[in-house]
């Protein structure tokens, strides 16, 4: 097909801020998962397909299937109301303790 560009799971954007490997960070209405390190302003791939492990609100417990929400004030998951919601599902649960949760993106 000739208007085929790429296979979407991975995009490369503009970093927001300074981004380590595995950071998740919103690009207008999408959320993405630094795919390696990048300065503000410089390009990087950013996943937006997949399971990942992202940091998550440590107070949160979450159960597999729960819609969690982008804080981007935080840098990180959460079960409230976010700054970009439902952008990915829980697939492993996560107790309240833990700074991190596997979860599978969803994009909107």
């Amino acid at each position: 097909m000739k208007n085929f560009v790429q296979p979407g799971n991975v995009i490369e954007v503009a970093a927001p801020t300074a981004l380590s490997s595995g950071d998740g960070f919103i690009v207008g209405s999408l959320f993405l998962v630094a795919q390696g390190d990048a300065l503000i302003g410089t390009q990087l791939n950013g996943g937006v397909e997949g399971v990942y492990d992202v940091a998550k609100l440590s107070t949160d417990a979450m159960s597999v299937g729960d819609k969690v929400n982008w804080d981007d004030t935080a840098k990180e998951l959460k079960l409230a109301a976010g700054d970009l919601d439902g952008v990915a599902t829980v697939v492993e649960a996560a107790i309240a303790s833990t700074t991190s949760v596997k979860v599978k993106l969803t994009q909107i």
